[in-house]
Protein backbone atom coordinates (compact mmCIF):
# COMPACT_ATOMS: atom_id res chain seq x y z
CA UNK A 1 0.00 0.00 0.00
CA UNK A 2 2.37 2.69 0.98
CA UNK A 3 5.77 0.52 1.41
CA UNK A 4 6.75 2.72 -1.91
CA UNK A 5 6.17 5.72 -0.22
CA UNK A 6 8.68 7.92 2.08
CA UNK A 7 7.34 10.55 4.53
CA UNK A 8 10.36 12.76 5.99
CA UNK A 9 10.53 16.09 7.11
CA UNK A 10 12.60 18.80 4.68
CA UNK A 11 14.65 21.54 5.60
CA UNK A 12 15.08 25.29 4.38
CA UNK A 13 16.84 24.98 1.08
CA UNK A 14 14.97 21.44 0.14
CA UNK A 15 11.67 23.35 1.00
CA UNK A 16 12.67 25.87 -1.34
CA UNK A 17 13.76 23.79 -4.00
CA UNK A 18 10.37 22.36 -3.72
CA UNK A 19 8.38 24.84 -4.58
CA UNK A 20 7.34 23.79 -8.13
CA UNK A 21 6.38 20.22 -7.02
CA UNK A 22 4.73 21.34 -3.94
CA UNK A 23 2.74 23.77 -5.90
CA UNK A 24 1.89 20.70 -8.36
CA UNK A 25 0.06 19.40 -5.10
CA UNK A 26 -1.81 22.38 -4.27
CA UNK A 27 -3.06 23.11 -7.28
CA UNK A 28 -3.92 19.44 -8.24
CA UNK A 29 -6.12 19.39 -4.47
CA UNK A 30 -7.86 22.89 -4.72
CA UNK A 31 -9.01 21.68 -8.75
CA UNK A 32 -10.42 18.48 -6.84
CA UNK A 33 -12.37 20.79 -4.81
CA UNK A 34 -10.67 20.69 -1.19
CA UNK A 35 -11.33 23.54 0.50
CA UNK A 36 -7.40 24.81 1.64
CA UNK A 37 -7.72 28.46 1.83
CA UNK A 38 -7.63 28.77 -2.10
CA UNK A 39 -10.35 29.70 -4.71
CA UNK A 40 -10.84 28.21 -8.09
CA UNK A 41 -9.19 29.16 -10.36
CA UNK A 42 -6.09 28.66 -8.66
CA UNK A 43 -2.83 30.29 -10.66
CA UNK A 44 0.51 28.49 -10.45
CA UNK A 45 2.64 31.61 -9.43
CA UNK A 46 -0.07 32.28 -6.26
CA UNK A 47 0.13 28.68 -5.33
CA UNK A 48 3.96 29.02 -5.63
CA UNK A 49 4.10 32.34 -3.98
CA UNK A 50 2.46 30.43 -0.98
CA UNK A 51 5.00 27.88 -0.88
CA UNK A 52 7.93 30.37 -1.12
CA UNK A 53 6.28 31.67 2.42
CA UNK A 54 6.21 28.54 3.75
CA UNK A 55 9.77 27.70 2.65
CA UNK A 56 10.71 30.61 4.35
CA UNK A 57 8.89 29.92 7.71
CA UNK A 58 10.89 26.56 7.59
CA UNK A 59 14.06 28.56 7.51
CA UNK A 60 13.06 30.90 10.43
CA UNK A 61 12.37 27.45 11.96
CA UNK A 62 9.08 28.30 12.34
CA UNK A 63 7.40 25.96 10.89
CA UNK A 64 8.17 21.94 9.96
CA UNK A 65 7.22 21.06 6.66
CA UNK A 66 6.84 17.02 5.59
CA UNK A 67 6.55 15.67 2.60
CA UNK A 68 5.64 12.10 1.13
CA UNK A 69 7.55 10.80 -2.11
CA UNK A 70 7.54 8.10 -4.55
CA UNK A 71 10.56 5.75 -5.10
CA UNK A 72 11.69 8.58 -7.48
CA UNK A 73 11.34 11.52 -5.28
CA UNK A 74 7.74 12.61 -6.92
CA UNK A 75 5.82 14.70 -4.04
CA UNK A 76 2.22 13.00 -3.44
CA UNK A 77 1.74 14.70 -0.44
CA UNK A 78 2.40 17.64 2.05
CA UNK A 79 1.46 18.27 5.78
CA UNK A 80 2.79 21.14 7.94
CA UNK A 81 3.32 21.96 11.99
CA UNK A 82 3.26 25.42 12.42
CA UNK A 83 5.40 25.85 15.31
CA UNK A 84 6.04 29.33 16.06
CA UNK A 85 2.94 29.79 18.92
CA UNK A 86 2.62 32.48 21.73
CA UNK A 87 4.72 32.96 24.68
CA UNK A 88 1.99 31.40 27.02
CA UNK A 89 1.58 28.47 24.37
CA UNK A 90 5.18 26.69 23.40
CA UNK A 91 3.60 23.44 24.27
CA UNK A 92 1.42 23.66 21.50
CA UNK A 93 1.59 23.34 17.36
CA UNK A 94 -1.05 23.56 15.04
CA UNK A 95 -1.07 21.57 12.07
CA UNK A 96 -2.03 22.76 8.44
CA UNK A 97 -2.43 22.14 4.49
CA UNK A 98 -2.46 18.26 4.78
CA UNK A 99 -2.27 17.55 1.11
CA UNK A 100 -2.30 14.64 -1.14
CA UNK A 101 -2.19 14.68 -4.59
CA UNK A 102 -5.31 13.15 -6.39
CA UNK A 103 -3.73 10.60 -8.31
CA UNK A 104 -2.87 9.05 -4.76
CA UNK A 105 -4.82 9.16 -2.27
CA UNK A 106 -6.49 5.92 -1.12
CA UNK A 107 -3.26 4.24 -0.31
CA UNK A 108 -2.72 5.54 3.42
CA UNK A 109 -0.39 8.66 2.24
CA UNK A 110 -2.34 11.61 4.76
CA UNK A 111 -2.24 8.43 7.09
CA UNK A 112 1.47 8.07 7.26
CA UNK A 113 1.69 11.92 6.90
CA UNK A 114 0.19 12.47 10.21
CA UNK A 115 1.94 9.96 12.45
CA UNK A 116 5.26 11.97 10.86
CA UNK A 117 3.90 14.83 11.71
CA UNK A 118 2.77 13.52 15.64
CA UNK A 119 6.59 12.13 15.66
CA UNK A 120 7.79 15.80 14.65
CA UNK A 121 6.12 17.31 17.03
CA UNK A 122 7.24 14.93 19.64
CA UNK A 123 10.72 15.79 18.72
CA UNK A 124 9.74 19.32 19.02
CA UNK A 125 8.62 19.22 22.58
CA UNK A 126 5.36 19.80 21.21
CA UNK A 127 2.10 17.69 23.23
CA UNK A 128 -0.78 19.20 22.11
CA UNK A 129 -1.74 19.69 18.55
CA UNK A 130 -4.78 21.52 16.84
CA UNK A 131 -6.22 21.32 13.72
CA UNK A 132 -9.56 22.62 11.22
CA UNK A 133 -11.21 20.34 8.05
CA UNK A 134 -13.83 20.71 6.45
CA UNK A 135 -17.09 19.03 8.36
CA UNK A 136 -17.94 15.54 6.84
CA UNK A 137 -15.14 15.19 4.38
CA UNK A 138 -12.67 12.34 4.33
CA UNK A 139 -9.98 13.99 6.03
CA UNK A 140 -12.34 14.45 9.56
CA UNK A 141 -12.72 10.67 9.71
CA UNK A 142 -8.86 10.26 8.83
CA UNK A 143 -8.23 12.44 12.02
CA UNK A 144 -10.73 10.45 14.04
CA UNK A 145 -9.46 7.06 13.51
CA UNK A 146 -6.12 8.78 14.27
CA UNK A 147 -6.92 9.24 17.89
CA UNK A 148 -8.12 13.16 17.49
CA UNK A 149 -11.07 14.74 19.26
CA UNK A 150 -13.41 17.29 17.90
CA UNK A 151 -14.36 20.07 19.45
CA UNK A 152 -16.86 21.73 17.45
CA UNK A 153 -18.01 23.18 14.04
CA UNK A 154 -18.68 26.10 13.16
CA UNK A 155 -20.85 26.37 10.27
CA UNK A 156 -20.68 28.56 6.94
CA UNK A 157 -16.61 29.43 8.34
CA UNK A 158 -14.91 29.12 5.14
CA UNK A 159 -15.61 28.40 0.92
CA UNK A 160 -15.40 25.73 -0.88
CA UNK A 161 -13.20 26.48 -4.39
CA UNK A 162 -16.03 26.83 -6.12
CA UNK A 163 -17.57 30.02 -4.13
CA UNK A 164 -20.10 27.31 -1.77
CA UNK A 165 -20.10 27.78 1.90
CA UNK A 166 -18.66 24.68 4.30
CA UNK A 167 -18.37 24.27 8.03
CA UNK A 168 -15.61 23.88 9.56
CA UNK A 169 -14.75 21.21 12.43
CA UNK A 170 -12.26 21.94 15.30
CA UNK A 171 -9.55 19.20 16.62
CA UNK A 172 -6.94 18.27 19.06
CA UNK A 173 -4.64 16.03 20.02
CA UNK A 174 -2.70 15.18 23.34
CA UNK A 175 0.58 13.80 22.81
CA UNK A 176 1.72 12.86 25.98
Amino acid sequence: MTDDVRVRRLGADEAAASVPALADVLVDCVEGGASVSFMLPLPRDKAEAFWRGVAEGVSREERALLVAEDHDGGILGTVQLILAQPDNQPHRADVAKLLVHRRARRRGVAQRLMAAVDAVARAEGKTVLVLDTVTGGDAERLYQRAGWEAVGTVPKYALMPDGAFCGTTFFYKHLD
